[in-house]
This record gives C-alpha cells, structure tokens and sequence, in this order.
C-alpha cells in the first residue's frame, strides 16, 4: 500500500486555501492539476508502497513519538513555486512560517524510520503544502502573478495536535486519502 505521515489542515484554513484555489482555476491553463481540499496537508515523510505488516509498526513508533512531543502551533502563510523563479514551475505551493517543533519532529521521524529501513530524504525539509502540479509551463502568466501577489498572505493559524499515518490510493480523479493510524501530541 501506498502511504505517508502528515499534519492534516484545519478546517477553516482548508476553506481559505480552497478559495484561493477557485481564483487561481478562474485564470489557470487546464494544464494544473489541482489538489482537492480534503487533500489539503503538509507531508512530513512519503513512504511509497510497504508491506500491510509493516504499517502497524510505523503506527506503533508514529504513537510513542507523537505522545512525547507537545502540540505546537502552525502558521501557514505565502505563496510559491518549485522551481522557484526564473525556472520553469512544476508545483504551487503555500508555504509556513519557520517552525522549530516542526522541524525537529520531522528529524525525529526520519531517524526513526531510518532504523526502520526507510531511507532518509536527501533534499532538506522545506515544509509546505501542495496546490497544483503543473503538466505543461504554457499560458502560466496570471497564475504565476497571483501566485507572487500572495507571497506573504496569511492563511490562517492552527494548533498541532495530531499527526496522521496515511494510506493514498490513485483514483481517476485523484488520489484518496485514508488514516491508518493517527498519533496525538501532548495537550
């Protein structure tokens, strides 16, 4: 199965996101594929496929870490591609503001499923959400000018309270998200 670990959104900032998506639809070639609200999340590790076996054990080690960290809030604000200008965009994305706690559970969790057999990332850690995925760079001007215009937006604020251990599966219109194990920080 398919899966990854991730913070899940809070509702009303999933609205203000999927808003700002609508604009961007408004004006964008049919070249975007665009990520569905309740597909709206910050990736802290992609696993790929595993084996149904192993899922319960990374929940397991997904748990004990989570209730050893206390929550810690989340600001998501800005705007942005991958590459970033003068290259050619391939993804949107809404960033977050610097996030210590983040980025050290983040660490942890790739150290721990480093023991586990799962390799390290080799790219650093840049926390963001994805918004669209670009197929061809035609016809970009409005959306990238959009994209620049809110570079500094603040998107909402939340408190981390969880993270979840998800299963993706590929659908015609997109992938299908699913918690297999969902671990609660300390409140």
């Amino acid at each position: 199965m398919r899966t990854f670990i991730a913070v899940d959104l809070a509702a009303d900032i999933k609205i203000n996101l999927s808003g700002f998506v609508r604009k961007l639809k408004r004006i964008s070639p049919p070249a975007i594929h665009w990520v569905r609200e309740e597909g709206m999340h910050v990736t802290l590790k992609f696993l790929g496929e595993i084996e149904e076996n192993q899922a319960g054990v990374i929940g397991g080690h997904l748990r004990t870490m989570a209730g050893e960290t206390p929550a810690f809030p989340l600001i998501v604000r800005g705007a942005g591609t991958f590459p970033p200008p003068p290259g050619n965009p391939r993804v949107l994305w809404i960033g977050l503001e610097e996030n210590p706690p983040l980025q050290a559970f983040q660490e942890r969790l790739e150290t721990t499923l480093e023991t586990l057999g799962f390799p390290r990332e080799r790219r650093p850690f840049h926390p963001h959400l994805t918004l669209g995925r670009i197929k061809a760079p035609g016809g970009l001007g409005a959306v990238l000018e959009m994209i620049v215009k809110n570079g500094k937006t603040s998107w909402g604020e939340m408190m981390v309270k969880e993270v979840i251990f998800f299963r993706s599966v590929l659908k015609p219109f997109g992938a299908e998200y699913t918690p297999l194990f969902k671990g609660p920080f300390q409140q």
